[in-house]
């Protein structure tokens, strides 16, 4: 049985999300900027849907502005927290953050190096997860601004220790950057943060929906020009049907979210055992329970991950391999070489909501054989 193991890249909409998108298309066309009837009904729609998001998020309405996607919705959280620091001048001007944040942190991070600010990186321990004495201690340096971390790794699924560096920068003035792109919609919100970002891609809800979520107080001035919209944070005329179904959806997930999840941890559990018992020489990666539940990556020695992915589409099952945050799947993995895992030859699996046992017990079934077929093409199946 044909199975879409991607997830994390992105699913088809949720279909509260497509009903509430068509809903809101009647009534939100209009530039919820102006005071004809039209805008005023775009702007009720868009008020609602704020009001709808910070109450998932647990935050104020005023604190979310919506962007144009999950990655600029990252950018816009790393580079604000450090355009705050006025001029050259100003000390606060170095940003700390994991080894393993998605590439939209990483490259706000090189762009603001490029501005001539500074950046400090923290390695982490086999299973991706960072030690929050190492974050605090550089936090604590003088100039430090923000400190960047994910709240579960988007690779292999381990969580990061939020609680603890937030408790380490309390009433220091450091901004704690959250991403939480991979994590809502799958657990708990994070409730530690100055700045966090989300992706309405991970909960099923639509594409070109980015949250942008800034706490009151915080540290955070916008790296663009200034704007009328979304609080000044988001440049443009927000897409009202979108986001309106982005706020829609999550609220649908986050009502069955604790029943799915443990559905998810147990396939994944069994993915996890499966593989580690079926296929020679495979290592499977990121902390086996202090996890995403619906995400697992393991890495199989002698295979080229491009055809292992090419031969398991074949067969009906979309997974991903290589770096998951890159366009490419040849580009190796940052993520798994800062963990000293191998970088090729790795795949992710990520579960949608309604990925059924059968479907997983027969991609299971298909696994090792597609391993062997890849291996023996390279010359290593007797290796």
């Amino acid at each position: 049985m044909p199975a879409y193991l991607d997830a994390a890249s992105g699913s088809p909409l949720h279909p509260v999300a497509l009903a509430a998108m068509n809903a809101a298309r009647d009534d939100g066309w209009a530039d919820p900027g102006r005071l004809h009837g039209a805008g005023r009904r775009a702007r009720l729609l868009l008020d609602a849907a704020r009001e709808s998001m910070a109450e998932s998020l647990g935050a104020r309405a005023d604190e979310i502005s919506f962007t144009g996607s999950g990655t600029q919705a990252l950018h816009l959280a790393v580079l604000g927290s450090v355009a705050s620091a006025r001029g050259p001048l100003d000390p606060r001007r170095t940003i700390v953050h994991s080894a393993v944040e998605h590439s939209a942190v990483l490259h706000a991070v090189a762009a603001h190096v490029a501005a001539g600010g500074h950046a400090v990186e923290i390695g982490v321990d086999s299973l991706a997860r960072v030690d929050a004495m190492a974050v605090l201690a550089a936090a604590q340096a003088p100039g430090a601004a923000a400190v960047a971390l994910q709240a579960a790794n988007h690779e292999v699924g381990t969580t990061q220790p939020l609680a603890s560096v937030a408790a380490g920068l309390e009433g220091s003035g450091v901004s704690l950057v959250v991403d939480a792109t991979q994590t809502i919609g799958h657990g708990a919100a994070p409730e530690h943060w100055s700045v966090l970002a989300a992706d309405a891609r991970s909960w099923s809800g639509p594409a070109g929906v980015g949250i942008l979520a800034v706490r009151s107080g915080a540290r955070w001035s916008s790296p663009l020009p200034g704007d009328d919209y979304e609080y000044g944070r988001s440049p443009g005329v927000p897409d009202i049907p979108q986001i309106v179904a982005a706020a829609a959806s999550l609220r649908a997930v986050q009502a069955t979210q604790d029943a799915v999840a443990r559905r998810h941890r147990a396939l994944i559990d069994r993915i996890r055992a499966a593989v580690a018992a079926t296929v020679p020489d495979v290592e499977v990666l990121g902390d086996p329970l202090d996890r995403l539940p619906h995400l697992v990556t393991f890495s199989c020695l002698y295979v080229d991950g491009e055809e292992l992915l090419r031969i398991l589409d074949a067969r009906g099952y979309a997974v991903s391999s290589g770096s998951s945050c890159a366009a490419s799947t040849l580009v190796p993995s940052h993520v798994l070489a800062a963990m000293g895992a191998l970088t090729s030859g790795n795949v992710r699996i990520s579960l949608p909501l309604d990925i059924a046992d059968e479907q997983v017990e027969e991609f299971l079934a298909v696994l090792p054989g597609a391993v062997a077929t890849v291996r023996q093409a390279l010359g290593a199946a007797g290796l």
